[in-house]
């Protein structure tokens, strides 16, 4: 994971899910422009620091002090530039959501576009239960405080993505419960759970994956 970004543009509003959704940015709060050149600089310092910390100690390694200490700047200027340390955290996150986001909204079928909506449901669900499995600790390191648990710009993004797959699946259907249902499957914590604390690898995931998405649109889940 690169720690190197680029510059972000502010947070739209939430996508519309009648529509594909548009790419999100993260890591900057809502009212920050583009940044200058030398604060853009010392954001990339500030993550790089923090990159090799989580290569060290893991996430549990990452605090607001550590990081000041490792780019030997003062804390406030990493309370500053990412505000607490989930927001330092969700831009450690940003350049391999970036890519994931990519990938399905204008990547390659059957997860970019192209495909029939289950075969888009399916690999989504593999892509995002791969990507858990390769930061989960990150990820749930990252995670927000319960009560804006659904607020982050990711989670919405996805829960729209998956919105709107299943109404091309099943127009007839509550397409906006049944993708809180499905994103459930998907949430780190429950990754967690089930490939670390029950041993379950992750090939059974994808294909209990497959058996719900072919449940819910009822199509056949060896296609």
């Amino acid at each position: 994971m690169s720690a190197v970004l680029p510059p972000l543009s502010p947070l739209p509003t939430p996508p519309d899910s009648s529509g594909e959704p548009e790419l999100l940015q993260l890591g900057l709060p809502e009212d920050e422009p583009c940044l200058r050149a030398d604060a853009a600089r010392n954001r990339a310092r500030l993550l790089e620091a923090a990159t090799r910390l989580v290569a060290e100690h893991g996430a549990a390694g990452v605090t607001m002090e550590a990081v000041a200490a490792a780019a030997s700047v003062g804390k406030g200027t990493v309370f500053r530039r990412f505000g607490d340390r989930t927001g330092l955290l969700t831009a450690l996150l940003d350049h391999s959501e970036r890519n994931f986001q990519a990938a399905f909204l204008s990547g390659p079928a059957p997860l970019g576009p192209g495909a029939p909506p289950a075969d888009r449901l399916r690999a989504f669900g593999h892509a995002l239960l791969r990507r858990s499995g390769d930061e989960m600790d990150l990820m749930l390191a990252a995670e927000p405080s319960p009560e804006r648990r659904f607020t982050p710009a990711p989670r919405r993004v996805h829960h729209s993505h998956v919105t709107l797959l299943l109404r091309q699946a099943r127009p007839e259907a509550d397409c906006e419960l049944l993708a809180q249902a499905l994103m459930g499957y998907l949430d780190p914590a429950t990754i967690h759970h089930l490939t670390r604390r029950c041993a379950m690898p992750l090939e059974r995931l994808e294909k209990g994956w497959d058996d719900l998405v072919a449940r819910l649109t009822c199509t056949d889940p060896r296609q």
